[in-house]
């Protein structure tokens, strides 16, 4: 069932194209298990063969992902968040805590998202939190599509150049998880460090 569902994947970027990119992606950016390795380095492949372009492969997996993520921060906004008012007291999700989250994404919601998105298993996920606080419309979207532009171009590269060799597009994918997460870290530690500064600074 599993290698039946691969070869959709990759049947629907090699027929689909743009649109199945941007369909896979959108799915990918919710909570359905759709790796995007399985899309955009395919596509990648096809880009450095000449049957697809580049840029319009960005293009469709970053609107996709913003498309998946939008859905998933729409929920949370106008389903979740009346949900907990009203009963999450019920689930230990009490007032406090959404006031707590409120101010979280009002402080960090830029960099929570960003770098959300280039974490395996949270990204899909980030965009969750993000409705419940009632972060910036504009600012979810402009922060999703920077992150999500990021990722899409790395394995859309990795599957330009090395596509064709499966032994190193595992061993890539290895070390591309390992230095993401790291990459990852030390941006929020530079973010850290800023904010701190910022408030010895405003003292």
């Amino acid at each position: 069932m599993l290698h039946e569902f691969i070869n959709w994947i990759l049947a629907t970027v090699h027929d689909w194209g743009y649109a199945g990119i941007f369909i896979l992606m959108a799915l990918e950016s919710t909570v359905l298990p759709v790796p995007s390795e399985l899309v955009l380095i395919p596509a990648g492949y096809l880009a450095f063969e000449g049957h697809m372009n580049l840029a319009l492969i960005l293009l469709s997996a970053t609107l996709g992902c913003l498309a998946g993520a939008s859905i998933n921060y729409a929920f949370a906004l106008w389903v979740g968040r009346p949900f907990l008012e009203r009963w999450g007291k019920y689930f230990f999700v009490r007032p406090p805590l959404l006031h707590k989250t409120d101010e979280f994404f009002a402080r960090h919601g830029k960099i929570s998202t960003f770098t959300g998105r280039l974490i395996p298993g949270i990204r899909h996920l980030i965009s969750l939190p993000a409705g419940l606080a009632r972060m910036n419309p504009a600012t979810f979207a402009i922060y999703t599509m920077l992150g999500a532009g990021l990722w899409s171009t790395i394995l859309t590269l990795i599957g330009y150049f090395i596509g064709g060799n499966e032994v190193l597009i595992k061993s890539y994918l290895h070390l591309l998880t390992i230095a993401l997460i790291g990459g990852v870290g030390v941006i929020i530690a530079g973010y850290w460090w800023w904010q701190r500064r910022i408030v010895r600074e405003g003292k």
